[in-house]
């Protein structure tokens, strides 16, 4: 044994010529077998077209703030109608695509179109203007931007102003609240603000657009949840173009308000009375940092959609998708939820006297800022599950755990 390992490696395959010849038909198996692994490796299939990514960026450049829809709706819905049978909007602008209107089985698939802003709460008799949420708008991100002020005579520019770091010097640092940051439009007086058709009440957005990153990443703001909104398009699109036939009604849904409650659901779910739900929206990617993985779950941009668990989510019909992806080989990740997800579905879930709904989720990082990041591969993946999953769905089909 001591003499077999001062041999060096060379010495000892020309001692032992038959090994070596195996030892080197093996390496050169094993280097065979990984390149037709990785050959064989399933390669993504994009879905969206560029076509479709045009309207995509259309429709993430303009403002849809909470209450202030219409605008974002009627692009969808002008996307939407080649490949629908009807479209309608309710009262407060949630815009309904329907194909197969006189089917009894109704399958919706929902979206939310509404984007975080801000309201005019206060003008001061210097000009500045004083805000507050509409929706989960995020303070700390305010400062230094561009911001459109919505009034009757037009769009109006401002930013959000803060102090310079010089005349902070020596000062305890106060970070940006609600009570601090405010809007100049350059004015300086009430009179002359007021002049520019601004008054309390006008909304406010961002005027951040969209971009595609390294290749890989769709960003911008308001992919929370307008994302939704295209993915369910897109989704409407294959069914036409591949000549599907469903046995069923469906119905593709982007409602309004959901950043301030899940309203627009909540009205929609009443009037089109489903039997069967599947929302889709976004969900926090948890690698970057400050995020605490075991209270937020361990989630990933580029590693599928996300498939949720919660009171909410009808776990017969969550099987069904969880089957879906595995039969189809779409990759997805899970989330599990404690008292509600937060989203639409709970709105849908317990509508009426209960629709059982499942939650199919977009991992999103930098969510509520002007920076939201989705893969691109996941919004192709999402759209293929939901797609996949309504081919699988049997007209009249009973998820109850003991049906009658």
């Amino acid at each position: 044994m001591v003499f077999f390992k001062k041999l060096r490696y060379g010495r000892f395959l020309y001692l032992f010529p038959k090994f070596a010849c195996k030892l080197n038909c093996s390496f050169h198996l094993f280097k065979f077998n990984m390149a037709k692994a990785k050959k064989e490796e399933k390669q993504h299939i994009p879905v969206v077209t560029p076509k479709s990514l045009g309207f995509f960026e259309k429709y993430i450049n303009n403002p849809s703030p909470t209450g202030f829809e219409w605008e974002g709706q009627r692009l969808w819905l002008d996307y939407l109608k080649p490949y629908v049978d009807e479209t309608y909007t309710d009262a407060y602008g949630t815009a309904v695509a329907v194909i197969n209107p006189q089917a009894t089985y109704k399958v919706v698939i929902e979206a939310h179109a509404d984007e975080i802003s801000w309201f005019v709460n206060y003008i001061t008799k210097d000009g500045l203007i004083y805000v507050i949420r509409n929706g989960g708008s995020d303070h700390q991100i305010a400062p230094s931007k561009r911001v459109n002020i919505h009034t009757d005579k037009g769009i109006v520019k401002a930013v959000f102003g803060w102090p310079a770091i010089h005349t902070r010097s020596g000062e305890k640092e106060e970070a940006p609240t609600l009570k601090n940051i405010f809007l100049d439009c350059g004015c300086t007086s009430k009179e002359e603000v007021e002049a520019l058709g601004i008054h309390v009440g006008c909304v406010v957005t961002y005027e951040d657009q969209f971009m595609v990153l390294n290749d890989r990443y769709y960003v911008g703001r308001a992919l929370d949840n307008r994302a939704g909104g295209f993915m369910i398009a897109e989704v409407a699109r294959l069914l036409k173009e591949n000549k599907k036939k469903l046995p069923f009604g469906l119905y593709i849904v982007n409602s309004v308000q959901e950043e301030i409650g899940l309203r627009g659901a909540e009205m929609i779910a009443h009037r089109i009375k489903p039997d069967l739900a599947i929302i889709t929206d976004v969900t926090h990617d948890t690698q970057t940092p400050m995020i605490n993985k075991v209270t937020q779950g361990d989630l990933a941009c580029g590693k599928g959609p996300v498939v949720s668990y919660a009171p909410s989510v009808q776990i017969n019909f969550n099987k069904l998708l969880v089957d879906t992806a595995i039969k189809k080989e779409i990759p997805f990740q899970r989330q599990a939820s404690s008292r509600w997800t937060g989203t639409d579905t709970d709105a849908f879930a317990y509508s009426n006297e209960g629709v059982p709904s499942v939650l199919i989720s977009l991992p999103l990082r930098y969510m509520h800022t002007t920076v939201e990041m989705i893969h691109k591969e996941d919004v192709d993946n999402v759209i293929r599950l939901i797609y996949e999953a309504l081919l699988s769905i049997k007209s009249g089909q009973d998820f109850r755990s003991f049906p009658q």
